[in-house]
C-alpha cells in the first residue's frame, strides 16, 4: 500500500477545514467551557495575562495549582506591542469566554487588563500579580520611575525590527545578565529557560496613556513582591492602595516573577477573589 497522501486527499481535507472554518465564523466566537462548583454553581474561568519578557508559560505552576482546584484556566498570549494593539486582543479573548471571568496580570499585564476589561460584564475580579495599575492618561514609563528601585532598564537589551508600514521598531529583551533584576529568587537554570524562551516587548509600550481603567468598577485582589527590582514595591503598594484593593497579599523575599518562585501564593490569592466574587 502506498504510504503517499493522493491530490484528491489533501483537496478533500483542505475542504473540510474551510467548511469547519465557514460553520465557527457563523455561530460565532469559540466558548471555553465552564466548571462547576460542589454547591452547583459555575465557577469563574481565569485568565492569565503574561507581561514582557515572558509567555504564557510563565504561569505553568499556577496553573497547576488552579486546576487542581477545579478552576478552567486560559492563558492570553499578549501581543505585548502596547495598549492600542494589546487590549483589544484580551478584550476580544474575553469576549469568546461564556460564564463569569477572574483576570489575572502580572507585570506589563495589569496595563493591557485595566484597559481590556473595561465594560465588561462577564469580568467579575481583577488580580495584579507584581503589575502595573494606571489610571487614565498614565503610561508604564511614568509609573516605572514613580519610585526609585527599578533595576531592569541596564539589562534590557533594544533591537530594532521592521513594523508592518514599513517604520522601524525596537524591542527590547532580557540580557543574559538580568537575573538580578528581574528573576533572583528562581534558579540560574530556571533563569536560563525563561531568559531563551521570552517574548519581547516593543519599547513604545512604556510611552502610550491608559485610556480606561477597569479596577473603578471592578474589585480588585493584588500581590506585591517584596523584593521586586523590576516594579519596585513602593510603586506597587501605592497603586494598589489608589485602586482600593479589597486584599493585597506581600511576599516579603520574591523577586518580580512571584508566579514563578511563589506559584502557591499566587494561586491562593486568585482563589480567594474566584470565591468573593462568583
Amino acid at each position: 500500500m502506498s504510504h503517499q497522501i493522493s491530490r484528491r486527499t489533501l483537496v478533500t481535507g483542505a475542504g473540510a477545514g474551510l467548511a469547519l472554518t465557514a460553520t465557527a465564523l457563523a455561530t460565532g466566537p469559540a466558548v471555553f467551557a465552564e466548571t462547576t462548583g460542589t454547591t452547583g454553581s459555575a465557577k469563574p474561568t481565569i485568565v492569565l495575562v503574561h507581561g514582557g519578557y515572558a509567555d504564557s508559560s510563565c504561569w505553568n505552576a499556577t496553573i497547576q495549582q488552579l486546576q487542581g482546584k477545579g478552576y478552567s484556566t486560559v492563558c492570553a498570549a499578549n501581543p505585548l506591542r502596547g495598549i492600542p494593539t494589546d487590549a483589544p486582543y484580551v478584550a476580544s479573548l474575553l469576549d469568546s469566554i461564556s460564564g463569569p471571568v477572574v483576570l489575572v496580570a502580572h507585570s506589563m499585564g495589569g496595563t493591557v487588563i485595566t484597559n481590556a476589561a473595561a465594560g465588561k460584564s462577564n469580568v467579575k475580579a481583577l488580580v495584579y500579580i507584581a503589575a502595573f495599575v494606571p489610571e487614565v492618561g498614565e503610561t508604564q514609563g511614568e509609573l516605572i520611575t514613580k519610585f526609585p528601585g527599578s533595576e531592569v532598564a541596564p539589562v534590557s537589551v533594544g533591537v530594532p525590527y521592521t513594523k508592518a508600514d514599513g517604520t522601524t521598531g525596537i524591542d527590547l529583551y532580557l540580557g543574559k545578565d538580568g537575573q538580578a533584576a528581574f528573576a533572583a529568587d528562581i534558579s540560574t537554570s530556571a533563569f536560563r529557560t525563561l531568559q531563551a524562551t521570552q517574548r519581547p516587548f516593543d519599547a513604545d509600550s512604556f510611552i502610550f496613556p491608559t485610556t480606561a481603567t477597569a479596577w473603578k468598577t471592578i474589585p480588585t485582589w493584588a500581590l506585591v513582591a517584596g523584593q521586586d527590582k523590576a516594579i519596585p514595591p513602593a510603586t506597587q503598594r501605592w497603586m494598589y492602595s489608589r485602586a482600593n484593593a479589597r486584599k493585597v497579599v506581600e511576599v516579603p523575599n520574591s523577586s518580580h516573577v512571584v508566579m514563578l518562585s511563589n506559584p502557591r501564593v499566587v494561586a491562593e490569592l486568585i482563589t480567594d477573589a474566584a470565591r468573593a466574587v462568583c
